[in-house]
């Protein structure tokens, strides 16, 4: 058991894979149980989770600095992006990252989007040459940070900026309210329950309600019979019904999250992998998210029992609220 940020964490020495799957504190998997519990014994009641999904939504759009109006909430990251996709004049010229996350550019691709893809360090520096422009925040495979200043300013030339925050919001202290449109996933950084994701949509972008049911009425519960049809005004019409389960841990996890000095926070995940880093002779990146690209590097740590991630042909670390310069010194022993 780890003491972190005042919250304790059942969570094992060497666990450096949030980037795949973050560990919930002890208070978040207590809430889920607790919720299964009420659920196998049939005292749960469907209006018993409204709490829940407000209160991580809340949570979420503090997370990313918009006002909670201009959040809607679905089950995965692509599927959200999708209605961003949908949005676009078809065919409109779309900017990506070279060995970007499907989930960011896939639905693009899917809606017969020209899309163009440059190295990252370009992206910035091009992006006021498309319609549109979609990329993460931080790159999954290996931490880098995408230069959020150079899109802001492509944004006041008029590309519309779509941005994944899914590997950065939970320790990247940084603006993303001037963004377009941001989604997140609340499984790895948030500390969260698979199942629940978010998308904030800039005032100016009128997004069409594609997937409308009954959750994106003005009242959901006076929406789940009949017509006319009567969505929310803001952006719950994009809603799709919630992951009830996912949602009770993220009604957790996400205030208290957002409730934390985000330098502090981001000075500690940020800290412990620049110091690995550095025990490897590598350049601090300023990112949580460390790619060890040493032959059999992911072999020596999974034989030292740390856990870890092959991406892109490399070993991925990642350091979160739980983990110690321990963990850094027991993964340079590995990797020595």
């Amino acid at each position: 058991m780890r003491s972190a940020f005042d919250r304790l964490f059942d969570v094992p020495d060497s666990y450096l894979n949030t980037a795949s799957i973050g560990v919930p504190s002890v208070e978040v998997a207590d809430a889920v149980a607790a919720s299964v519990h009420s659920w196998r014994t049939g005292a749960a009641r469907p209006g018993d989770f409204d709490a829940p999904v407000a209160t991580a939504r809340e949570a979420w759009a503090r997370l990313v600095g918009v006002p909670v109006g201009r959040v809607a909430l679905g089950a995965t990251v692509s599927g959200l992006v999708s209605l961003v996709a949908a949005a676009l004049p078809r065919p409109s010229r779309v900017l990506v990252a070279a060995g970007e996350f499907t989930s960011v550019t896939w639905p693009f691709a899917a809606r017969g989007h020209d899309l163009t893809e440059v190295p990252l360090d370009e992206v910035g520096a091009r992006a006021a040459e498309f319609d549109a422009v979609a990329v993460a925040v931080v790159q999954s495979a290996d931490g880098r940070i995408v230069d959020l200043d150079a899109l802001r300013a492509a944004r006041a030339s008029g590309t519309r900026v779509v941005l994944d925050a899914t590997q950065a919001t939970g320790w990247l202290d940084a603006d993303l309210g001037w963004a377009d449109a941001v989604t997140g996933g609340a499984y790895k950084w948030l500390l969260s329950p698979r199942g629940a994701a978010w998308l904030a949509v800039h005032p100016d972008w009128d997004l069409p309600p594609e997937q409308a049911g009954w959750f994106a009425g003005a009242d959901v519960w006076d929406s789940v019979y009949g017509l006319p049809l009567r969505l929310a005004a803001d952006a719950r019409a994009l809603d799709t019904s919630p992951a009830w389960l996912s949602h009770v841990g993220a009604a957790v996890a996400l205030p208290w999250l957002a409730g934390l000095d985000r330098a502090a926070v981001h000075a500690h995940c940020t800290g412990l992998a620049d110091a690995l880093r550095a025990g490897l002779g590598m350049e601090p990146a300023g990112s949580a998210i460390v790619s060890v690209r040493t032959p059999g590097a992911q072999e020596r740590l999974a034989a030292a029992g740390v856990a870890c991630a092959a991406r892109a042909g490399a070993a991925r670390l990642a350091f979160h609220l739980y983990n110690t310069a321990g963990d850094v010194d027991r993964a340079l022993d590995a990797l020595a």
